[in-house]
């Protein structure tokens, strides 16, 4: 491929906030109801807010939900499982990075990824949060636009050809 154009971290940003929307958000409500409100307790979540609007932070921060491991590990296993379902559907590409025309792929042949570079990557999610998220700030250092958890399942994040309007 000779146009190759990497992803840089605005554009990544975006999408990954569109997914937290269309993806992260709808599977939370799911599992919410399924544990019947035992995943975490909202009410502690709604009382924070109020403290945190009213300018006291060291209240909400002092008082913070109980979760329970389970329903976050069902949480986060079936969060990895719909992107994966994604990635494999749409060639790399989760609705938000279909949204702004972007896809992941194997970062020396340009081929769709894998499922152990899917997971892999998704995995490395954690570590390119500590400390202080530098795992996805690298992105706006490096010529390839490539993020810790990309460097570790040697994945790279392109504009998408096949999307982009000519």
């Amino acid at each position: 491929m000779d146009n190759i154009k990497y992803a840089g971290f605005w554009v990544r940003f975006t999408a990954s906030f569109l997914d937290t929307l269309f993806l992260a958000l709808p599977v939370a409500v799911v599992i919410y109801f399924l544990s019947n409100g035992n995943w975490f307790d909202l009410s502690i979540y709604q009382q924070n807010l109020i403290y945190a609007m009213n300018g006291n932070a060291a209240a909400a921060l002092a008082h913070q939900p109980q979760t329970s491991f389970t329903w976050e590990l069902i949480f986060e296993i079936s969060v990895l499982v719909v992107t994966i379902v994604f990635w494999r559907r749409w060639r790399g590409a989760t609705p938000g990075k279909k949204i702004v025309k972007i896809k992941i792929v194997d970062a020396k042949t340009f081929d769709d990824i894998t499922n152990k570079q899917a997971i892999t990557r998704s995995l490395g999610y954690i570590i390119s949060t500590i400390p202080f998220l530098l795992g996805f700030i690298i992105v706006a250092f490096r010529k390839d636009k490539r993020a810790f958890h990309d460097l570790l399942a040697g994945t790279a994040v392109i504009y998408d050809e096949d999307e982009r309007e000519i």
